[in-house]
C-alpha cells in the first residue's frame, strides 16, 4: 500500500502565479478567468493600451509591457491574430500593431453585385461604400476587408478603396465548368461572386464542360491574379432533377451530411419509450397523460410531429395541454447531436426535400409524436380564462399517446360538417375539437383586444409531375385548424418566456423591435402623401399598426399600404436580451413548441428543465454568440429555399415565352417594376425602358415611377397586361414587357419587336407557345454549331423574344469582360445601390 501511494502521489496544486503591473489594470480579469488558467489581458485593455500610446508598437514590445509569459505566448499570439481577423488591429509594413481607427481605415464585410462592382457593409453600421470593379477584383463576395474612404462616384455615393484583406471566407464554391480554348474555369452560382475561378493544371476531376461542380480554392484573388481551384466534386448536369437544390446546399454553405458520430448515435438510439426514460428528469417526475385524448394537427405531408394539443372546458374558462416533444431528453450537451443542431440550426425546407436539423431516427421516429406509441414530450399545462387571459400555467416532462394524427384540412372539414362521413368517423374526438375551436375564438378576440398585427399575405406551394417539375403553382389555403394551433403554439411560447423571466433564467428570446426612427419617419411621409396617419406619436405600437390596417382594409390600395407597413418593420431575431414581440404585442416571448426543427426551442427546454430542478444550464457557447448562429441559420435557409422557388419558376415559365398574361405590380424601382402574375404567382420585371416611349422618374417618397411627358403612373397594385419576354435559368430572372389591349408591345425597344411579334400574340393569348417557344429545344440538348466553342456550347440557354423570336445563346469571352461590356451598357440606367440586389435574386 505504502509503495502505491510511493507511486502514485497526490497531485500537488499548481502554485498561483499573482498579477502584477499593468496587466493587474485590465477591468476585464475576472471574465478572461473563466476562460484561461492564467488569465491574458482582454481585447478591450489591449486596444485601450494602443490607443493611450497614440502610436504603433511591436508584438514583443507589447508582450512584455503586458508581462506575457513564454507558456502563455502561444495563447497570446492567437488573441491577436484573431483580433486582426475581426479588424481590431492592422499590421504596418514594418510588422508594428496599430490601431485601423488611427489610419482611417473602416472595417466591414464585402457584399459583390454581379455587374462586377460591390459594397462596403461597414461594421460600424454606418453608410455603406461603393467598390468599383478594380477593388472587387482583390476580393470575392463575403470577404472581411479594412477599406479606406476616397471620396464619392459620380452619383454621390461614398467610394472606397480595400487597404487590407482581413479573411477570406470562400474555400469553396459550387458552379459551372467551362472550356474556352482549351483553359478550363468555373463560373460561381452565386452571381455575387463575379470572378472566374481558374482550375490547376485542367484538373477538372473528370467533369465535363458544362456540368456542376465544386471547386476548393487553393489561390484566392489579387488584383493582379485570378483565383485558383481545383475540383473536388461533380454534382452533375445543370438540368438533372434536384439539381437546383443541391446548388443551394453548397451556395448557401448549408450542412447537409450528417457526421458519423452525430449518425451512429441516432441509429443507436431506442425507437420506443423505455422503463429507464420514466425515471425523474433532474429529480423531476414524469407524469402519465396516456390517456389524456391528445391529437396533433398537421399539414397533409408533415412526417415530424413536434406538438399535440387537448383542450377542456373549467368553470367558465379552459384547460389548454400543449404537449411538445422532448427532444432534449434524447440529445444532451456537447454530443455528436447536439453539436450538428448547433451548426444546422434549423431544419431547411424545399419543395419535395427536407433537410432536417436531426437524423431521421429522431425527427421522424423517437421524438416525433405519431399515433398510438407512447412519446416523451414537455408539456405547458394552462387555465384559461373566458377572455382568452391566460391565468395560471405549469411546465412538467410526461410521457403521452397521441390518440390521431390529423391534418388542418380534415379539422377544418369536421368542424364545418359535424354530420358529414369524416366527422362521423371520429365522433369520440369531436367533442374536443369543438372544444378547442371554442377556445381559439377566445384567443382571436383577445388577440385583436391586445393590438397584435395581422398581415395578410399569399402563400404559395409548388406542385410537381412525375419528372420533378412544376405541374401547377397554387395559393396555400389557410382556414382555422391553421390558426387553431397557431394561437396554442403562441399561447404555450408566451408562458415559456414567463417561466424564464420569473426565474431569472438566462435563454434565447424571439425578439421582434418596431421601426427605427428612419423608417417611422419614412412611413409617415408616405402615409401623409396617401392622406393617412399613423397614431402613437413617435413612440407607435402594434396596435397602431393594427387600427390602421384595419381602417384601409376597403380601400383598393390596401394592399399597397400593407406592404409599405410591413416593410417599415424590422426582422425578428433570436437574442438573450428580452425586448418583447413588436408584431405580436408581447412583452416577451420565446420559441418553445418546435425542438425537432429548430435549436432556440432545444435550448428553452434545457433552460424550463434546469429551473425545475433548482438548477441553471449554462451552455458552452456564450448566449449572445447561440442567437446570433441561430439567427444567421434561419436567414440562411431562407435564402436557400428562395433560390430553389424562384429556379423552379424559371424553369416552369420556360414555355410561356410570347405568352401574356394579367397581373399586378408587386414592387417599384428606379430601373423598372416587378410584376406578379395572375394564376401562376410568378414575379417578373419590366424594365424601365419597356413602360412607353417616355422618361420615366421614380418618386422615393410615393414608391411610383411616373413618366415625364405623359403623365402615366405606375404603383403598387397596379392591374397590368405582360408578354413573358425572356427567361434566365442562370441568373433566375425573368423579363415582361408591357402589352395594351390589342397585344401591341408599349416599350420603346421593343417597337420593332412588337411588328415582327404581333402575329404570335393570337396564338399566346388563346394558350399556345409562341414560336420562340415552339423553337427552343430541350434545355441542354441544343446541338453544338460547327466552329463554336465548347464553352458557349455547353452554357445554359437564355430564351429571349427579339426582332425575329430565336433561340440566342450568351456570347463568350471571360467573366471580366462580360461584366465591363454589361457594365458599359447599363451605366446610365444601373439601379441604386442595393435595389437590385435585393429583388433579382
Amino acid at each position: 500500500m505504502e509503495k502505491k501511494l510511493e507511486k502514485n502521489p497526490v497531485p500537488k496544486k499548481k502554485p498561483t502565479r499573482k498579477i502584477t503591473g499593468l496587466r493587474a489594470q485590465d477591468p476585464y480579469l475576472e471574465r478572461e478567468k473563466g476562460r484561461y488558467e492564467f488569465p491574458l489581458p482582454s481585447r478591450e485593455f489591449m486596444l485601450q493600451i494602443l490607443a493611450e500610446r497614440g502610436a504603433p508598437m511591436m508584438a514583443e514590445e507589447l508582450a512584455q509591457l503586458l508581462d506575457i509569459r513564454e507558456d502563455e505566448m502561444v495563447a497570446f499570439e492567437r488573441r491577436m491574430q484573431a483580433m486582426g481577423r475581426e479588424g481590431q488591429l492592422l499590421l504596418n509594413r514594418k510588422g508594428a500593431l496599430c490601431l485601423p481607427e488611427k489610419l482611417d481605415l473602416i472595417p466591414g464585410k464585402v457584399q459583390g453585385h454581379p455587374d462586377g462592382f460591390g459594397f462596403l457593409l461597414r461594421d460600424d453600421g454606418g453608410d455603406d461604400l461603393f467598390l468599383g470593379p478594380k477593388e472587387m477584383d482583390k476580393v470575392l463576395h463575403g470577404d472581411r476587408v479594412l477599406a479606406r474612404l476616397i471620396g464619392v462616384d459620380r452619383r454621390g455615393r461614398p467610394e472606397g478603396a480595400i487597404a487590407e484583406v482581413l479573411e477570406h471566407v470562400n474555400q469553396r464554391l459550387v458552379g459551372r465548368l467551362h472550356n474556352e480554348r482549351g483553359v478550363f474555369f468555373v463560373t460561381a452560382e452565386d452571381k455575387r461572386i463575379s470572378r472566374d475561378i481558374l482550375l490547376e493544371a485542367k484538373n477538372t476531376g473528370g467533369a465535363k464542360a458544362g456540368q456542376v461542380v465544386m471547386v476548393e480554392l487553393l489561390v484566392q484573388p489579387s488584383r493582379y491574379s485570378q483565383p485558383v481551384g481545383r475540383v473536388i466534386e461533380l454534382l452533375g448536369n445543370y438540368d438533372d432533377p434536384g439539381m437546383e437544390i443541391e446548388i443551394a446546399l453548397r451556395k448557401h454553405n448549408l450542412p447537409h451530411v450528417f457526421s458519423p458520430e452525430a449518425q451512429a448515435q441516432a441509429d443507436a438510439t431506442p425507437q420506443k419509450v423505455k422503463k429507464k426514460d420514466w425515471k425523474p428528469v433532474q429529480g423531476v417526475e414524469r407524469v402519465d397523460l396516456r390517456d389524456l385524448p391528445l391529437v396533433t394537427i398537421d399539414g397533409e405531408t408533415a412526417r415530424d410531429f413536434d406538438d399535440a394539443v387537448f383542450a377542456e372546458k373549467k368553470g367558465k374558462g379552459w384547460r389548454l395541454v400543449v404537449a411538445i416533444a422532448d427532444v432534449s431528453h434524447y440529445v444532451t450537451p456537447n454530443d455528436a447531436l447536439d453539436l450538428t443542431a448547433i451548426e444546422r440550426g434549423n431544419s431547411v425546407y424545399f419543395p419535395r426535400r427536407v433537410i432536417p436539423m436531426l437524423p431521421e431516427a429522431l425527427s421522424n421516429g423517437v421524438c416525433s409524436l405519431n399515433p398510438d406509441v407512447e412519446r416523451l414530450c414537455m408539456v405547458c399545462d394552462m387555465r384559461v380564462t373566458q377572455t382568452g387571459e391566460i391565468k395560471k400555467y405549469q411546465f412538467y416532462p410526461a410521457v403521452m399517446l397521441s390518440k390521431a394524427r390529423l391534418t388542418y384540412t380534415r379539422v377544418w372539414d369536421m368542424l364545418q360538417n359535424p354530420k358529414g362521413e369524416d366527422a362521423q368517423a371520429n365522433t369520440h374526438l369531436m367533442p374536443h375539437l369543438k372544444t378547442l375551436y371554442a377556445l381559439f375564438k377566445v384567443f382571436v378576440a383577445a388577440r385583436h383586444e391586445r393590438g397584435a398585427i395581422d398581415f395578410e399575405t399569399q402563400e404559395t406551394e409548388m406542385h410537381f409531375d412525375d419528372f420533378g417539375k412544376i405541374k401547377a403553382i397554387v395559393p396555400v389555403v389557410r382556414n382555422d385548424a391553421h390558426k387553431l394551433i397557431e394561437e396554442c403554439m403562441l399561447a404555450a411560447n408566451v408562458c415559456a418566456a414567463n417561466f424564464l423571466i420569473k426565474n431569472e433564467h438566462a435563454a434565447l428570446y424571439r425578439v421582434h423591435e418596431g421601426p427605427t426612427p428612419e423608417k417611422l419617419k419614412n412611413l409617415r411621409e408616405y402615409l401623409r402623401t396617401m392622406g393617412l396617419s399613423l397614431g402613437g406619436a413617435e413612440d407607435p405600437g402594434a396596435k397602431d399598426y393594427a387600427v390602421l390596417l384595419e381602417s384601409i382594409k376597403e380601400r383598393p390600395d390596401a394592399p399597397l399600404l400593407q406592404t409599405m407597413l410591413l416593410r417599415s418593420l424590422s426582422q425578428a431575431v433570436y437574442t438573450p436580451d428580452n425586448e418583447g414581440h413588436f408584431g405580436l404585442s408581447y412583452e416577451a416571448y420565446a420559441h418553445f413548441t418546435s425542438p425537432i426543427r429548430r435549436y432556440p426551442d432545444l435550448l428553452v427546454h434545457r433552460a424550463i428543465k434546469a429551473i425545475l430542478a433548482g438548477k441553471k444550464y449554462k451552455p458552452a457557447t456564450k448566449w449572445e454568440q447561440l442567437g446570433v448562429q441561430c439567427s444567421m441559420t434561419e436567414r440562411r435557409a431562407d435564402e436557400a429555399s428562395r433560390d430553389v422557388q424562384n429556379w423552379l419558376k424559371c424553369y416552369y415559365m420556360q414555355d410561356k415565352i410570347g405568352e401574356e398574361f394579367m397581373g399586378s405590380v408587386s414592387a417599384v424601382t428606379g430601373f423598372g417594376m416587378f410584376v406578379l402574375l395572375d394564376d401562376l404567382y410568378v414575379e417578373g420585371l419590366v424594365h424601365v425602358s419597356e413602360l412607353g416611349t417616355d422618361y420615366f422618374h421614380y418618386d422615393e417618397k410615393r414608391k411610383e415611377l411616373k413618366g415625364e411627358r405623359s403623365g402615366q403612373v405606375y404603383r403598387i397594385t397596379d392591374r397590368v397586361k405582360v408578354r413573358v419576354v425572356r427567361v434566365d435559368l442562370e441568373t433566375s430572372k425573368i423579363d415582361f414587357a408591357l402589352v395594351d389591349d390589342f397585344g401591341r408591345l408599349l416599350g420603346a425597344k421593343s417597337a420593332a419587336a412588337d411588328k415582327n411579334t404581333a402575329k404570335t400574340a393570337p396564338a399566346a393569348r388563346s394558350g399556345r407557345t409562341s414560336r420562340a417557344s415552339e423553337a427552343r429545344p430541350a434545355v441542354g440538348t441544343a446541338a453544338k454549331p460547327a466552329g463554336a466553342s465548347t464553352r458557349s456550347a455547353s452554357a445554359k440557354p437564355v430564351v429571349v423574344l427579339s426582332d425575329e423570336p430565336k433561340l440566342v445563346r450568351k456570347k463568350p469571352g471571360t467573366a471580366t469582360q462580360r461584366r465591363r461590356a454589361q457594365a458599359a451598357q447599363n451605366d446610365e440606367g444601373a439601379p441604386a445601390a442595393g435595389t437590385r440586389r435585393r429583388r433579382r435574386r
